[in-house]
């Protein structure tokens, strides 16, 4: 028999005297056990799973409380009948199709105040062994991390009591122990190496692992192997797997819909799946060292119970040893006698299952990676993102402003705008936002060579690449959707969309760049084009063609092709102090009110002291970062102010987590 074999550990009497006291059932505390799970919409079959599982967690003990991270309405409209131990937390950040990052879960975990945390699968059911487990492994003196993969059943034919602490058949008899582990028996597969698995650990200030965990889609493979092999590589957790001792199983889910929010659910297969696991991959490959290191999962330890005692067994080295009080540096003394050991064999000869199927190997899922490249066409991404008003909001930019692009876009998420798309001038920032769960596509027409540090308002570089804003304007406005488009060195405090909605069709609202206090906006060569809504309509249409035709032949940037072509050379095609008229397309521009959307130079907004607070005064939505040369200084003035809402060495949006109180959920649209 394989474990015949083993070097079987025992205690020291010092030892031996704390191993009595951890063994013994009842606990002096009861830590505080916070479980975290990102669903899918609570809708089908899938959102019948995730209730039965969820319930079950919370009918374990009363110290648990669930935190589940959706910003879709059914997941609060579901939280909202489970009173204060239920929280729906939306403040993370999500892929455009709502996919959650797992980096940000992880994050929102650690600043949550518990004993032990627990990141699940939403559709994983936990039985009470869960609970017991916890408890002990609490009262350890190590920083743990602890990992327990799922059963996965076909026949369940159970069902929750209404206070959700008791299972019971059909007849309304309560379940016996025996008959789950019947049920258990029968479905002998584990999942350790896939998505569904357990993770937990102590919350204490010890990181999970060394380094930044990157930007993981959640759900889409690598990311639990990853942490598991970043963790054993620092050891500075002790990591441990408890499958044997946490009872959890999920049903059978063949198309694998579980993690679909609404908008992904509109997608192909091939849409949904295939990048984001490329994307992954790449991830995992680019941040650690499981790409160069193997880490063999079979030599974790494995936590067992026998004779109402846990004991840690090694399969690799084909240890024994009591779990204790003490560091594992302690963890040696005497030898068991013999007739505990025929005890322990009994308990942990079926181990060698569970032994095959953790050696999974990390490194080699890194390697071969094909392109990461996007399914979607232009048309496909826009009928995704695009309100019900048929709108997006435009962004085009390089490389060199991918952190002010990604600002942007963090304040566009925390201000619930949602029907953004980004035109990558370069593959670099193609890519750069496919990992970032942007919706992105390239342009293949834009220049080459685009300068890092020397593109700002009056280069030959920025000449070129405004030029391609305008060029794609014009092809979203032929597809049928109206565009706002948006420089992301645009601050927005509010969403303007409301605003600009007022100005009915046939009008092109843009920002004036006047930057004298008083007297007329649409002077010459002061329409800026880096903030204007067009509208879908034939006089748009027909006078965007005219001002790409302009700005084609033009040596200057597009943005005098704006005025010159729309309000006339000199202006002579003027009407009152913020108005011109194109004479034969008819389309009205409209200057904007620089109190709501002022430029650069505006009041000297920029050198105020308090930038929002002022702002905030005049009613701003919006705040251009123009009117400054060179990016260096751009990004200087935005982080200084405050303006700024993107952290580049963790890649996440920054959340004010210290100043959010999760409440009794409500709707939240």
């Amino acid at each position: 028999m394989w474990l015949s074999g083993f070097i079987l550990i025992g205690l020291s009497i010092y030892a031996t005297h704390k191993l009595s006291t951890f063994n013994k059932d009842e606990i002096k505390y009861h830590p505080k056990i916070a479980i975290f799970a990102a669903p899918a919409p609570f809708t089908g079959s899938a959102g019948f799973r995730q209730s039965l599982a969820i319930r079950s967690w919370l009918g374990l003990s009363p110290d648990i409380t669930v935190i589940l991270f959706s910003q879709h309405p059914s997941v609060a409209a579901f939280a909202a009948n489970f009173g204060s131990r239920l929280f729906v937390e939306p403040n993370i950040d999500f892929t455009f199709l709502g996919t959650p990052f797992f980096h940000s879960m992880v994050a929102r975990t650690q600043s949550f105040k518990s004993d032990i945390s627990v990141l699940i699968d939403p559709e994983t059911i936990l039985l009470p062994d869960f609970v017991s487990t916890l408890n002990y492994a609490y009262e350890s003196e190590n920083d743990w991390l602890l990992v327990a993969s799922s059963r996965n059943v076909s026949y369940f034919p159970f069902n929750l009591s209404d206070d959700g602490k008791y299972w019971l058949k059909k007849d309304g008899k309560m379940v016996t122990t025996q008959e789950f582990q019947e049920i258990l028996d029968q479905s002998p597969q584990w999942s350790l190496c896939e998505d569904r698995m357990l993770l937990a650990w102590n919350s204490v200030e010890l990181p999970l692992h060394n380094g930044v965990l990157p930007p993981f889609l959640y759900g889409k493979g690598i990311h639990n192997q990853w942490v598991i092999s970043e963790a054993l590589s620092c050891q500075q957790r002790f990591v441990f797997d408890a499958s044997w001792t946490i009872s959890s199983l999920f049903f059978n889910d063949p198309e694998n819909l579980s993690n679909q929010s609404g908008k992904e659910s509109q997608l192909s297969g091939a849409e949904r799946r295939s990048w984001e696991s490329v994307g992954n991959s790449r991830l995992g490959s680019l941040y650690g060292s499981s790409f160069f290191l193997e880490v063999n999962y079979s030599g974790l330890a494995n936590l067992v119970k026998c004779d109402r005692q846990y004991l840690f067994v090694n399969t690799t080295e084909k240890i024994v040893y009591p779990v204790t009080y003490e560091r594992l540096s302690f963890w040696k003394g005497q030898i068991f006698h013999s007739w505990r050991l025929k005890k322990l064999m009994a308990c942990v000869g079926g181990l060698k299952l569970l032994h095959r199927r953790l050696d999974c190997c990390l490194a080699d899922q890194l390697k071969a990676l094909p392109p990461l490249d996007f399914p979607f066409s232009l048309e496909s991404l826009l009928s995704v993102i695009a309100d019900k008003n048929k709108t997006v909001v435009l962004a085009v930019a390089g490389y060199s402003y991918r952190e002010m692009l990604m600002s942007w876009v963090c304040r566009l998420r925390r201000l619930r705008v949602t029907n953004f798309v980004v035109c990558a001038l370069d593959y670099e920032t193609y890519q750069f936002s496919i990992l970032q769960g942007l919706p992105v596509f390239n342009d293949p027409s834009a220049p080459s060579n685009i300068s890092f540090n020397d593109c700002h308002f009056g280069t030959k570089c920025f000449q070129r690449v405004t030029k391609a804003k305008s060029r794609m304007v014009l092809q979203i406005l032929k597809l049928g959707y109206n565009v706002l488009l948006s420089d992301v060195d645009v601050y927005w405090f509010k969403n303007p969309l409301p605003s600009l909605y007022t100005y009915g069709p046939f009008v092109l609202a843009a920002q004036s760049d006047e930057y004298k206090a008083t007297g007329a906006i649409n002077l010459p060569r002061r329409l800026n084009s880096g903030f204007y809504f067009a509208r879908s309509d034939s006089s748009t249409i027909a006078a965007m063609e005219k001002v790409v035709e302009h700005a084609a032949t033009s040596g200057l940037s597009e943005q005098p092709s704006f005025y010159d072509t729309l309000c006339g050379a000199g202006g002579s095609n003027r009407k009152g102090d913020d108005r011109c008229i194109e004479p034969e397309t008819n389309l009205t521009v409209h200057f904007l009110d620089r109190n709501l959307f002022p430029n650069g130079a505006y009041l000297g907004l920029w050198q105020k002291k308090n930038v929002r607070r002022d702002c905030a005064k005049k009613g701003c939505l919006v705040l251009h970062n123009n009117w400054i040369s060179g990016r260096l200084k751009k990004l200087e003035r935005q982080v200084l102010s405050g303006l700024w809402e993107y952290d580049a060495g963790t890649r996440m949006c920054m959340q004010r987590w210290d100043r959010t109180k999760l409440t009794k959920p409500t709707r939240i649209f």
